[in-house]
């Protein structure tokens, strides 16, 4: 089954003629999710290959505008495609705690219908995400933070290390995690199951079993019995499983406060890390609440991930055919990363690139 990520917008606080703001679409047969929809997602999807019309979850890494500013505009898009007619489609929004109101004032102030259902579920930060006098506690704020509908929830973190489980279903799991940036922010992690191993269809037909029901019922795991009275177990048939893939978005952080972070992005197949600002500039991307390629480098040795890719890059930094006077090449940020990362490659995330994620061989 194929996998990709693409990125829409890769620039920090605003769209320029260079980067979009935020966005990363992840793609596989049957899926199609957004992360983060800064201003102008809507025409970075006009601009790809990719149709806005498949997106059927929405993850906002935190309540930044660059991060979600786009997304009233976004949904009143899809709806426009969608046409008069009322669409099946169905849309869960996830993100910080004050993402529903927003989303809900933005589209009654502007008289927006749509033309889809939509559910926000929004998860509770915690004052360790951020600066004292950053923190506001929507949840206890009237108005700000309207209440959840019956099939709407506010997702609390496991207690003992700052994780959430937002879903689950026959192919994936997604968790997130706690950030530290100036407002909360959060990561997340998009776990593939393994799938079922190749059947040995040689040893099948041996054993004297023609192509039908009973290799389905053997490669799901169920054991089948021959008319002979022979029981036949699908480790008798069925190879090794084939390991699922992982895939790490994290949203504008200077750290990580949750402890069960590293175990989440464990053996990651991409991790997708922030490196707003180069090392020479440390000090200030931390007072900001940002990361570094060193920073994002060493989070990712210690997550063990097979591919790091570098995004949220601030104007200053441009494409190397672009760079003018006061400008920087872009490509520091890499050779910055590089000189830490331990076996891993790096990739500088630029728009519209789309970094496939082959399948795994069974081990």
């Amino acid at each position: 089954m194929s996998m990709d990520v693409t990125f829409l917008g890769t620039g920090s606080a605003y769209p320029s003629p260079c980067r979009g703001a935020s966005a990363i679409v992840f793609r596989t047969e049957g899926e199609c999710w957004l992360f983060d929809c800064g201003e102008g997602t809507q025409t970075q999807f006009m601009k790809s290959a990719l149709r806005a019309g498949r997106i059927t979850k929405i993850f906002i890494t935190h309540l930044h505008g660059d991060h979600m500013f786009g997304l009233p505009g976004f949904l009143c898009t899809v709806s426009l495609q969608c046409g008069a007619v009322p669409s099946k489609q169905h849309v869960d929004i996830y993100g910080p705690v004050g993402l529903r109101s927003f989303v809900q004032m933005s589209l009654e102030v502007s008289h927006s219908q749509l033309a889809f259902t939509y559910t926000v579920h929004e998860l509770l930060p915690s004052e360790d995400q951020c600066p004292p006098e950053e923190f506001k506690d929507f949840s206890k704020c009237p108005g700000v933070c309207s209440p959840p509908s019956t099939e709407e929830q506010v997702i609390s973190a496991d207690t003992t290390d700052g994780t959430y489980c937002l879903l689950e279903n026959e192919q994936f799991t997604v968790q997130a995690f706690k950030l530290y940036h100036r407002i909360p922010s959060f990561g997340f992690v998009i776990t593939e199951k393994d799938r079922p191993g190749k059947l040995n269809v040689n040893k099948l037909r041996e054993l004297g079993i023609p192509p039908g029901p009973l290799y389905g019922k053997l490669k799901l795991g169920s054991a089948v019995t021959l008319e002979n009275g022979q029981t036949i177990s699908p480790c008798d048939v069925v190879g090794d499983p084939m390991p699922g893939r992982k895939v790490c978005i994290l949203g504008d952080c200077s750290g990580v406060t949750a402890t069960g972070a590293v175990r989440l992005c464990q053996d990651a197949d991409l991790l997708i890390h922030e490196a707003t600002l180069d090392d020479t500039q440390m000090e200030k991307a931390k007072e900001h609440g940002h990361s570094t390629p060193k920073m994002a480098a060493e989070f990712s040795n210690l997550c063990r991930a097979k591919k790091l890719a570098l995004t949220h890059f601030s104007q200053r930094y441009k494409p190397p055919g672009l760079v003018s006077e006061g400008d920087e090449d872009v490509t520091v940020l890499k050779t910055q990363a590089e000189s830490l990362l331990i076996g891993q490659s790096v990739i500088l995330a630029e728009d519209f690139l789309t970094i496939n994620i082959p399948m795994k061989k069974s081990s």
